[in-house]
């Protein structure tokens, strides 16, 4: 899930249009199948890249031999390409049954128009199936109560930090944000970069102020807001969420030009002990595994004393798949989203791909590092998930948000301006949508 920005927004409004507009050309007769007998679903995933694309042709050569009435036709098109794809697929009228998703706002466009198949019923009818999801993994995929996605990946935000560095200055992980800057201030007082942050693309301190908006502000009143048709943001926690991140440049914790170094140069001046935490992604942690040449250890973002937000929630989010309402093959869908997530092909997933898994279980000391082990293990307790601030929210105001995060580290805008603009955003998004 890195580097999400506006393109997902564009790439959300062009798989709504494929599924609005493709969607009236099919049928919903069940006895409308292939010659032969033969059923075809078509299967649109993200993962052409020659490190992830065997993992799929293997699970669908595997799926195929078992169930040989099924052709799975898949493409696969990656973030860069989706939308030149999704134009051809247009253009000819083919339409997924099974199509990729990220969850929050990208996957509530679909549920809003009809587009998405209510799966709620074909979870309950096979409780085992279910129940090997971590429920904070189903959670970001539903939308009134009822759910639209299977998740496929499970990703988490975690302060990843040097332990030969805390070692050295006699400091431990913090469990509170006072105990946090505690630990920065110390830091900082021993001639150490505390915080590294890459925000040349904004996204990466919007991940900061996801994890923050869910601590200051209480779960329905920021769902409501998040909620394109009701949307206000005008609990004074958006604010204070904004003034607990412009506090960790103005108190220095942060390397100089943020908005100069991309992640990936932080992380790699992280990885080369030129500060001592980095906020990072749980597929990342292999990546600190290989590069790091010193101990290192986790911890999630930290309880705010005067926060309203569940404390029991964690920064991040799943992505995963939805089912076209108006798919000829519904059952067959299913069956193929249930073979995919199996207990077998989810930890095939881990050790092959790297990716933590929703499938309780599947992410073990087997399959997957130490420390991704015990990420999905703390993803694992959480009751739910606050899922990236940039995709959770329709997409005009995360423009507002993207466009002035940096504004907010350079010191060119206040809290209180940023806000105004995303109020009068969300006015008129609440407008176009009722």
């Amino acid at each position: 899930m890195l580097k999400l920005n506006k393109k997902l927004a564009l790439a959300a409004t062009l798989i709504f249009s494929l599924l609005i507009n493709g969607c009236s050309s099919t049928t919903s007769n069940p006895q409308d199948a292939a010659k032969d007998g033969q059923i075809e679903l078509k299967f649109l995933h993200k993962w052409p890249q020659p490190e992830y694309a065997p993992y799929f042709d293997e699970v669908v050569k595997d799926f195929e031999e078992k169930n040989p009435h099924i052709k799975i036709k898949m493409e696969a098109v990656a973030d860069e390409p989706m939308k030149d794809k999704l134009r051809v697929v247009m253009g000819g009228g083919a339409v997924p049954d099974i199509t990729f998703s990220w969850s929050g706002e990208f996957a509530r466009k679909f549920v809003r128009s009809g587009a998405a198949l209510d799966l709620t019923p074909h979870l309950n009818a096979d409780p085992e199936w279910k129940n090997s999801f971590i429920p904070a993994s189903l959670q970001p995929f539903t939308s009134d109560g009822k759910n639209y996605g299977i998740p496929l990946r499970f990703n988490g935000k975690f302060f990843v930090y040097n332990k030969e560095i805390f070692d050295k200055h006699g400091l431990q992980k913090p469990q509170t944000w006072d105990q946090f800057l505690q630990v920065l201030d110390q830091l900082k007082q021993a001639g150490e970069t505390p915080l590294i942050l890459g925000n040349a693309s904004p996204w990466a301190a919007i991940h900061y102020l996801t994890g923050l908006n869910q601590k200051m502000i209480d779960t329905n009143v920021r769902m409501k807001d998040y909620n394109p048709s009701s949307g206000e943001f005008t609990d004074p926690g958006y604010i204070k969420a904004m003034e607990y991140l412009k506090n960790l440049e103005v108190k220095g914790y942060f390397n100089s030009n943020v908005n100069s170094n991309s992640h990936d140069m932080a992380s790699q001046l992280f990885y080369t002990g030129k500060a001592a935490i980095v906020y990072l992604e749980l597929e990342e942690f292999p990546l600190v595994e290989g590069s790091l040449n010193a101990e290192w250890d986790f911890f999630p973002m930290p309880d705010i004393t005067e926060g309203k937000g569940n404390p029991k929630y964690i920064t991040g989010a799943p992505d995963g798949f939805i089912v076209s309402s108006k798919t000829k093959y519904p059952e067959e869908a299913l069956a193929f989203l249930k073979f995919l997530t199996s207990k077998e092909n989810a930890e095939k997933m881990v050790k092959q791909i790297g990716w933590p898994s929703p499938i309780d279980g599947a992410t073990n000391p087997d399959t997957a590092l130490k420390h991704v082990v015990e990420g999905v293990q703390v993803m694992k307790t959480a009751e739910g998930m606050a899922e990236w601030l940039d995709t959770d929210v329709h997409a005009k105001v995360a423009d507002v948000y993207l466009t002035n995060i940096q504004l907010l580290l350079d010191g060119s805008k206040t809290p209180e301006q940023i806000m105004k603009e995303v109020q009068a955003v969300a006015h008129e998004v609440a407008k176009e949508v009722k």
